[in-house]
């Protein structure tokens, strides 16, 4: 079972992500529409992480992405398929110490909008965002051996926030 660690925010994840997202177009350079820097690791107010960059791409069809899993594995991503959502693509780099979640979508799936207002709000309301990292240093000190207690601990949070990102999108 994956241990539930929890860093101080820092600057090197930014610098993660654009290594990353480089190798990234590249990759999939015929089906990419877009490409972001999503999750706690993409917003400094949010103050602690586990860290992992989560990056989320945007592509033209997303059948087409399976025709990549290789090309995938080859960087040391490993391929697993939707992996509990319907219309996602996700790879996971790192194994038991994952340093990346690569989460790919098709234009238009209402989950690339949902991510992205959830970003977007923390950004435009740090006290939420704190409170979320605090959250996250609590539950990880209190699960620190069961990452899926970790989650499952946040999750009625980050429900609550993903409602209110999406009533002030709409609001704006």
């Amino acid at each position: 079972m994956r241990k539930t660690i929890i860093h101080p925010w820092t600057k090197e994840w930014e610098v993660a992500y654009n290594q990353e997202q480089r190798l990234l177009k590249e990759l999939l350079k015929d089906e990419l529409v877009d490409i972001f820097h999503i999750g706690s690791t993409s917003v400094p107010a949010i103050g602690y992480a586990k860290p992992i960059i989560d990056i989320l791409i945007v592509v033209k069809e997303i059948e087409k992405v399976d025709r990549y899993n290789e090309s995938f594995r080859k960087v040391g991503y490993e391929p697993k398929g939707e992996n509990g959502i319907t219309g996602r693509r996700y790879f996971p780099k790192g194994k038991e110490n994952r340093t990346h979640h690569v989460h790919i979508y098709q234009v238009g799936n209402e989950h690339i909008r949902t991510h992205l207002d959830f970003k977007m709000y923390l950004i435009a309301h740090p006290e939420d965002a704190k409170a979320y990292g605090e959250l996250k240093l609590v539950l990880a000190r209190q699960f620190p051996e069961d990452h899926h207690m970790y989650q499952e601990g946040k999750q009625e949070f980050v429900n609550e926030l993903v409602e209110r990102a999406g009533s002030w999108r709409a609001n704006r």
